[in-house]
């Protein structure tokens, strides 16, 4: 027997030191932290917004919105027809001589600001709604989506009673009714990319969202009903490629925009040729992230897991190509995929949630196919550890190394989670493998000389070019390609041209 001031026994002391947890190097388990999704309202089903008001379908077609994670019918969302399209665009051609297109800037500007409070007022409610959507992360939708689109009103309310002064003469005009298609990826925010410079300019709009994401383009709607912006400004038609077909053919448009695919680009812009309507065009691309042997290396990784992993890659301008030079190569690839483990693949609505669901089963067979194809053509496939969820639609982070120039994962645009791995020895080879693609939308450069960003942006076929960053976006910032990334320039001063008779 001890008395109460001796110590315990020898063992009894070395079974208490193992169960002190190490605090080195402890594992952490992430506790359940998924949004409210009550937050938010759907309806059962939804009309076209058209003259400031929900209608209904001339011939009545539907079709189903479903969320990318669980395959949950979301709402049952009508179906344009030429018919639908052409009340629309009636409507914003009467609004746009009658009210929008003769008012001062000034008060243009004060429905911008309006509509741009309102998104703020409601941000949680639409990240939520885009997420359910999309199958993206709630903390995208939170964090990126739901303010550059607030952002991107906030900016062209400043221009509305500025064009005197954004250099396109004294009194540059609008040019009347503009037709733009979005697509799936980023569906709030293309939005604001195309209603935000068209009504800060003085035209009027008919927007046809993606058909698997139509939903905050209809929530955008009631919030043009809260900002009392006057009927028929903006028109919103849903549906798929016929009803984009009717919006780019319609007779009274005077300007299309469309964000999407490069297959579609060109037959919108074949359908365009000979008319007197504008045409911009933001296509696809195959981005070129290139890492020197000089970059900050940690640095570089979180750059290239933002340029290729954010939003699933469902970006165009994705850094899915990336140039490591040679003699970093190993600690590169072994800090990346060390970062990959730990990515979080699951539930969009999780505050945790690193990658989301695929959008679609379509796209989902897409990638598929090409990252087989790259398997075929003899490059090394390695994908990080994670449990997909048995329901929705899901793909793991892949990295392909091993890759040359002619396989076709390094040629053609993914659009989902998979990174291919090339390296090259000097700045010049970097710049002839970067440039060897039909795209031309973005590239990024990692290195601690400025004189080497310079040198290598002004040899990038690109329009955008990241330094020791990637995937950063700005109202005030031009976007754009070269190439078969298409032509124009959305934000920015630049970004107005392709609104105005100029």
């Amino acid at each position: 027997m001890t008395t109460p001031s001796e110590p315990a026994t020898s063992d009894a002391a070395v079974a208490t030191i193992s169960d002190v947890p190490d605090l080195i190097t402890p594992t952490w388990e992430y506790a359940p932290a998924p949004e409210a999704r009550e937050i938010v309202t759907i309806r059962s089903s939804y009309g076209l917004f058209v003259g400031g008001e929900f209608v209904e379908s001339s011939d009545g077609r539907a079709f189903k919105t479903v969320n990318p994670a669980s395959e949950e019918v979301l709402a049952e969302v009508t179906e344009a027809g030429p018919a639908d399209v052409d009340r629309a665009v009636t409507a914003a051609r009467r609004a746009y001589d009658d009210v929008w297109g003769p008012m001062s800037g000034r008060e243009r500007a004060k429905y911008l600001y309006r509509i741009a409070r309102t998104i703020q007022e409601r941000a949680r409610e639409l990240a939520v709604l885009e997420t359910l959507d999309n199958g993206k992360p709630i903390r995208e939708t939170r964090d990126v989506d739901v303010p550059l689109a607030a952002a991107h009103f906030f900016h062209h309310a400043g221009w509305a009673d500025k064009l005197a002064h954004a250099g396109y003469g004294a009194d540059p005009r609008p040019l009347g009714v503009a037709g733009q298609i979005i697509p799936w990826n980023f569906p709030l925010l293309m939005l604001a990319w195309k209603i935000a410079p068209a009504l800060a300019c003085g035209n009027t709009v008919v927007l046809k969202p993606a058909e698997t994401t139509p939903l905050s383009a209809l929530a955008f709607a009631e919030i043009c009903q809260q900002a009392d912006l006057p009927p028929g400004v903006v028109n919103i038609v849903t549906g798929a490629g016929e009803t984009g077909r009717a919006v780019v053919e319609h007779p009274d448009v005077d300007k299309v925009a469309f964000t999407g695919s490069t297959e579609v680009g060109k037959l919108i812009r074949r359908a365009v040729a000979g008319t007197r309507k504008k045409l911009t065009l933001e296509l696809g691309g195959k981005a070129a992230n290139v890492v020197f042997d000089d970059a900050a290396l940690d640095q570089a990784v979180e750059g290239i897991v933002n340029g290729i992993f954010f939003n699933q890659g469902h970006v165009c301008c994705a850094g899915s190509r990336l140039l490591v030079q040679e003699s970093v190569v190993e600690p590169v690839m072994d800090r990346l995929k060390r970062r990959l483990g730990k990515l979080r693949v699951g539930d969009p609505l999780d505050k945790n949630t690193d990658l989301g669901a695929i959008n679609s089963s379509e796209q989902l067979e897409r990638i598929t196919e090409l990252v087989e194809a790259g398997a075929a053509e003899g490059a090394h496939l390695w994908q990080a550890e994670c449990t997909l969820p048995e329901r929705g639609w899901w793909f793991p982070p892949t990295v392909f190394t091993e890759v040359s120039q002619s396989h076709r994962i390094a040629r053609e645009e993914i659009f989902g989670p998979v990174l291919s791995v090339l390296t090259f020895r000097t700045p010049d080879e970097a710049v002839d493998k970067a440039n060897n693609t039909p795209y031309g939308l973005s590239a990024g450069v990692w290195t601690e000389k400025g004189s080497r960003i310079l040198w290598m942006a002004q040899r990038l076929r690109a329009g955008v070019v990241w330094a020791n960053t990637f995937n950063r976006f700005d109202p005030a910032s031009p976007f754009g390609g070269y190439k078969e990334s298409g032509f124009g320039r959305e934000g920015g001063r630049h970004g107005l041209e392709a609104y105005l008779d100029v």
